[in-house]
């Protein structure tokens, strides 16, 4: 199998990628995993006599802006990596999975329920690569070092994980993030942490100067909004019918379905988010966990639909204040969707934001910026 750095060279050679310097460094250290997790694992003689673990390479921490090039790499790392003891996944997908699992084992047994799920995780695992690590919610804190100890001390998995944030920065200002600090010192002691964080923004390079507002609605507004969003997330539009999807947690216990979740892109419908009954604590997740929102069907609004507007509002503010980039299909422009009605002297905020969210300075914010 061919080695992640020669696979990024030839990239780089035949004009797909452009030279960085960067993403060069990350492409060489998982050059040096792929080759470590190659090896057979040799544990010694007092390590078989003593049922030690054999012990398994470091890990890498890869963290950077929308657009570097971090899923790029990761896609490299997995597809190049020649052993069958390999998963990768969303880490929002993953923990969903963990939670589930730690229901169900606290319905068959009476102990802690976080060493049999990790045994289970773990095994027949060498290696566990995650795309966009991001922590939104108090019950994925508290759970998360105990969990990753687990994992990585206990069954010698490798953990390879992109985010968007420096490690310090993972649940800033999180309610009790006291209990989530001895995760962030486990990241800085069993992985390798790269910055992938200058200052060019591939991903918004490939849309080409593609506009993100749409108009009006129909076939060809449809058209432009599905090709953004192969671009941003290099799935081949002729699987098109395969795209994955997900379910966020809301909170409360409540879980919005997302029909088209990849790579922190998602597609979401006007008539899911703002018809339907929801609330700022719906919008904050989405805000969080997407760099980028893909919103169709934006109708024009009267006074009969002075709900769906004020959901409207409310959404815009969670995704301007998270910097999400925002692409959309809409019946009219912004200061025509909603002429007359309650609440119409607050919608003038939304007009500007959704302006200046079509701009080339807030294009090229980082999420989540201040």
């Amino acid at each position: 199998m061919t080695g992640v750095l020669a696979r990024y060279e030839g990239l780089v050679a035949a004009g797909e990628l452009q030279p960085d310097p960067e993403q060069r460094n990350a492409a060489e250290r998982l050059d040096q995993l792929q080759r470590s997790l190659e090896t057979p694992r040799q544990s010694g003689l007092l390590g078989r006599l003593f049922g030690a673990r054999p012990s398994s390479p470091r890990g890498l921490y890869l963290w950077g802006g929308v657009g570097r090039g971090k899923s790029m790499l990761m896609d490299l790392f997995h597809e190049c990596l020649a052993i069958p003891e390999k998963r990768r996944v969303h880490f929002h997908a993953f923990m969903i999975e963990v939670h589930a699992r730690l229901r169900e084992a606290r319905k068959s047994e009476s102990g802690d329920p976080i060493p049999p799920v990790a045994a289970t995780l773990a095994q027949g695992l060498r290696v566990l690569a995650f795309d966009e690590m991001v922590v939104n919610n108090s019950a994925d804190a508290m759970i998360m070092s105990r969990l990753f100890t687990a994992l990585i001390d206990g069954h010698g998995v490798t953990v390879v994980t992109t985010s968007n944030r420096a490690p310090f920065e993972l649940y800033k200002d999180g309610l009790n993030r006291e209990h989530f600090l001895p995760f962030i010192a486990l990241i800085e002691r069993e992985l390798d942490v790269m910055a992938l964080n200058g200052p060019v923004d591939y991903r918004l390079e490939r849309l080409g100067g593609m506009a993100t507002w749409h108009v009006p609605l129909g076939d060809a507004a449809t058209a432009q909004v599905r090709e953004a969003f192969f671009r941003l997330t290099d799935y081949p539009p002729e699987d098109s019918a395969h795209v994955p999807t997900a379910e966020l947690d809301v909170g409360g216990g409540r879980m919005l379905h997302v029909p088209k979740s990849l790579k922190g892109v998602a597609v979401f419908s006007f008539r899911k988010l703002c018809a339907e009954a929801r609330g700022a604590a719906d919008y904050l997740a989405i805000a969080q966990t997407y760099h980028t929102v893909i919103l169709v069907g934006i109708p024009r609004m009267g006074p009969e639909n002075r709900n769906e507007a004020a959901r409207f509002v409310t959404l815009i503010d969670a995704l301007y204040e998270h910097k999400v980039k925002l692409l959309a299909t809409a019946a009219a422009a912004p200061e025509q969707l909603y002429e007359n009605g309650d609440g119409r002297f607050e919608f003038d905020r939304t007009i500007s934001r959704l302006m200046e969210m079509q701009s080339e300075d807030y294009l090229a914010a980082g999420h989540g910026e201040e």
